[in-house]
C-alpha cells in the first residue's frame, strides 16, 4: 500500500501546484496554450522515442502478453464505441464521448514503471516497458482516430490514416520501435539531448492538466465522469487478468499485467483532447478522479491477483 501511495502522490500533487499556478496572477494567459503546443509537438514525441528505442525486450513472453494486453484493449474500445449511442441517448454530445473513450482505455505507463520497480525490480521494469512499445501505437492509432471521426471534416481511409501517420506522438512512436527493432545507433549527444527534452514531459504534462482542470467538476462528478473512472481502474484490470489466466500465464506476469492494466489514464491524452477538439476539462476531471480513486483501487487489484 505504501509503495502505490507513494508512486501516485506525487503525479497528484504536480496536477494540484497546475490548478494553483494557473490560478496566480504571475504568469501570461496565453503562457499556458504555448506549453501545451510544447508538450504536443516536441516534449511528448521526444520522450516516447527514447523510451521506445531503448527499452529491453529481452526474456519476456512478447507474443502471449502482447495478444492479452492488445486483446484487453481492443475489447473495451469495441465495447464503449458500441455503447455510442447509449450515450448520446443520454445526452453526452461527441467531445464529451471521445474523453470517456481515451479515459478509459489510455494507461499512465510511467505510474506502472516506478510501481514494478519496487515490487518486481528489473524484470518488472522491462515488462512494463516492453507493454509501453507495444501498445503505445495502437492505443494512439485508436484514440487518434476517434477523434478524427469524431471531429468532423473528411473521414475518408486516406484522409484518416495520413493524419495518424502524421501525428507527433503516433510518428515519434512509430521512430522509436523502428530504431529498436533495426537495432540502430542512435548518436550518443543526440540522443542524451532528446532525452533531457522528454524528461521534461512528464511534470509540464501534469501542470498542464492541472491548469486546465475545472476544480467544480472533479468535486461534484457527474455520471459521464465516473463511468471512465470504473471503466479504467476495476473493470479493465479484472478483464486483463482473465485475459491472462486463460492464456495461461504465469503469476508474476499476471501481476505485472494486472498493475499495468490498474494504473490512471495517461495525461497526455488532455493534449489530444485540446489540440483535437475532445473536450478537455471533461479529460482533465476524469484523470484527476482516477488518480485519487487509484490509492484504493490499485492495492485492491493487486490483492485480489494475489489472493486468486
Amino acid at each position: 500500500m505504501q509503495i502505490i501511495f507513494e508512486s501516485i502522490l506525487p503525479i497528484f500533487l504536480i496536477v494540484v501546484s497546475g490548478i494553483v499556478l494557473k490560478r496566480l496572477p504571475l504568469f501570461d494567459k496565453g503562457l499556458w496554450n504555448g506549453l501545451e503546443q510544447l508538450g504536443f509537438y516536441v516534449l511528448f514525441p521526444c520522450y516516447l522515442f527514447v523510451t521506445l528505442a531503448t527499452a529491453d525486450y529481452a526474456d519476456i513472453e512478447i507474443l502471449p502478453v502482447t495478444v492479452v494486453y492488445l486483446g484487453a484493449v481492443l475489447l473495451m474500445a469495441s465495447l464503449l464505441i458500441a455503447a455510442w449511442p447509449l450515450f448520446r441517448a443520454r445526452g453526452v454530445g461527441a467531445p464529451q464521448f471521445t474523453s470517456v473513450f481515451q479515459t478509459a482505455t489510455r494507461w499512465n505507463g510511467f505510474v506502472a514503471l516506478a510501481i514494478a520497480e519496487r515490487i518486481a525490480d528489473r524484470p518488472g521494469v522491462a515488462m512494463v516497458a516492453f507493454l509501453m512499445g507495444a501498445i503505445i501505437i495502437p492505443i494512439n492509432f485508436i484514440n487518434i482516430g476517434l477523434l478524427i471521426w469524431f471531429g468532423g471534416g473528411r473521414k475518408d481511409f486516406t484522409t484518416v490514416t495520413l493524419k495518424l501517420v502524421t501525428n507527433p506522438l503516433v510518428f515519434s512512436s512509430l521512430l522509436g520501435v523502428l530504431a529498436a527493432a533495426l537495432g540502430i545507433h542512435i548518436y550518443a549527444p543526440v540522443l542524451s539531448a532528446l532525452d533531457l527534452l522528454g524528461r521534461c514531459a512528464l511534470g509540464l504534462g501534469l501542470l498542464i492538466v492541472g491548469a486546465g482542470l475545472q476544480v467544480s467538476d472533479a468535486l461534484e462528478p457527474r455520471p459521464v465522469t465516473l463511468i471512465p473512472v470504473f471503466l479504467k481502474l476495476l473493470a479493465f484490470p479484472a478483464l486483463v487478468v482473465v485475459l491472462g489466466l486463460i492464456a495461461g500465464l504465469d503469476h508474476t506476469t499476471i501481476q505485472l499485467l494486472g498493475l499495468a492494466a490498474s494504473v490512471p489514464t495517461a495525461m497526455n491524452g488532455y493534449l489530444l483532447a485540446k489540440q483535437m477538439g475532445g473536450d478537455a476539462p471533461l479529460y482533465a476531471a476524469i484523470s484527476t478522479i482516477q488518480t485519487a480513486a487509484a490509492f484504493i483501487t490499485m492495492p485492491l487489484v493487486l490483492a485480489l491477483i494475489a489472493l486468486f
